[in-house]
């Protein structure tokens, strides 16, 4: 894979209509933009000499951390060609080309997506490869992926399939799109009980394999799963051994079109570890095999629950490593704009700034302008208790050095639900400078 590293001033802008991102106009009705601002382009703002820590932005501020978004991308680039595995990292996460540019540059195979209005966001700004990691249902959505088969620019896509009705409903859909350039490209999804999609059983998804096989306009490229909602590495690595056993027994049977590689796949950001060892000696009779994860968090990473599965694969992992870590670049900080009584603090952040849903922020660093040149870890006994839509509970040790106007800066434990908060999210240098800014999507 090429070099991944961030080695410019900004990030990449998309293959195509990179304009409309570079020339978006930011004000003060944009979140986490001065008032002072006026109106300028976004490809601008790194030269306006902003900096968090001097009080240039309004609080709360979700930034990413360039040299850690460079460090991450460099790190899984060289984990997935050490160990022969290709990623297709979901797009859901981030919702920005820009970001998608940077993971295609650095050798993503697809990006992944979960609607069709994620398709189109795609389809906009270039990118030649798409996942689209659900089964479509409805008129709407089932034309929109056939739409990209149809005419344009080439696009390709594969979908998933868990039934035999999604199936029939994708056959329905390429009689009314007609001719089409290329098949649209099938998974079979295989679950397991008690999880999201996915045929319940290895015998259900053979036989799912059979009928997309010989469905007109759709052509079988492999076996996938999403593992993430698994509660432990054993049940996740029979759920891989299954979809290995179907992939087995449908190349068996012959039934995968000739001329590409099986497709292995599966989705989630916990288990890419278990994912390259239970596929890393795979065989399918003489057929090529792309094995394919889709996280999408490693990178941003986070300071919670993808640091802890992390560390996690680190100890146990018998994969070849890159040397260092992933390690968190989105960051959101706040003012301490309160301490109303003891063991308490109330600061400028909440649930429409901050992803709440896996687990509560976690305080990481704090900053007292004026009085300190760079932010100091936060001392141990600083919880979050609780958040309201604009507003941050923080419990605090009787000896917090926290006062009104000092700056705390938050880890998030789901990347995915503090990046669809912000239409805007500012990039900063190691020492908080503003020096690029990424427009999100949802």
């Amino acid at each position: 894979m090429p070099s991944s590293a961030v080695t410019h001033a900004q990030l990449p802008l998309p293959p195509r209509n990179g304009e409309e991102i570079a020339g978006m106009t930011l004000n003060a009705v944009v979140k986490g933009v001065p008032a002072q601002a006026g109106a300028l382009r976004l490809d601008a703002v790194a030269d306006q000499g902003w900096n968090l820590l001097a009080g240039d932005l309004p609080l709360p501020a979700a930034v990413l951390r360039r040299d850690l978004l460079s460090a991450n991308s460099a790190w899984m680039s060289s984990f997935l060609t050490a160990n022969g595995l290709s990623i297709a990292p979901h797009g859901k996460t981030s919702m920005s080309p820009q970001l998608y540019a940077l993971q295609h540059q650095a050798g993503a195979w697809a990006i992944t997506i979960a609607t069709s209005q994620q398709l189109a966001v795609l389809r906009h700004f270039g990118f030649p490869r798409a996942i689209l990691a659900n089964q479509p249902v409805g008129k709407a959505a089932i034309d929109a992926c056939f739409a990209c088969l149809t005419g344009g620019e080439p696009f390709e896509l594969l979908v998933l399939a868990d039934s035999e009705a999604g199936i029939a409903a994708l056959a329905d859909g390429a009689k009314r799109a007609g001719a089409l350039r290329q098949p649209l490209g099938v998974l079979v999804e295989l679950g397991f009980p008690g999880g999201r999609t996915g045929a319940r059983n290895k015998e259900d998804a053979v036989a799912l394999a059979r009928i997309v096989a010989k469905t007109p306009g759709l052509e079988l490229r492999g076996i996938e799963c999403f593992e993430g909602m698994l509660p432990d590495t054993g049940s996740v690595d029979q759920l891989l051994d299954d979809v290995l056993s179907v992939a087995e027994a449908v190349c068996a049977e012959g039934i995968i079109e000739p001329g590409g590689p099986v497709i292995l796949s599966a989705g989630g950001s916990a288990f890419y570890d278990r994912v390259g060892e239970r596929f890393e000696n795979a065989r399918l009779g003489n057929r090529p095999i792309l094995k394919l994860i889709r996280s999408g968090c490693y990178l941003t990473h986070d300071s919670i629950g993808y640091k802890q599965q992390h560390e996690r694969m680190l100890r146990e992992t018998h994969l070849k490593l890159p040397p260092g870590r992933l390690q968190a670049a989105l960051e959101v900080w706040a003012y301490v704009q309160s301490r109303p009584e003891a063991g308490k603090a109330i600061l400028t952040v909440g649930k429409r700034d901050i992803s709440h849903d896996s687990a509560p922020p976690q305080p990481l660093a704090w900053f007292r302008p004026g009085a300190m040149t760079a932010p100091a870890p936060i001392p141990g006994g600083h919880t979050v208790e609780g958040l309201n839509d604009q507003h941050c509970h923080l419990l605090t040790p009787d000896d917090s050095p926290l006062q009104v106007g000092d700056m705390v800066g938050f880890g998030v434990g789901h990347p995915c639900t503090t990046f669809d908060k912000w239409d805007v999210l500012l990039v900063v240098d190691e020492e908080y400078g503003v020096v690029d800014a990424v427009r999100t999507y949802f």
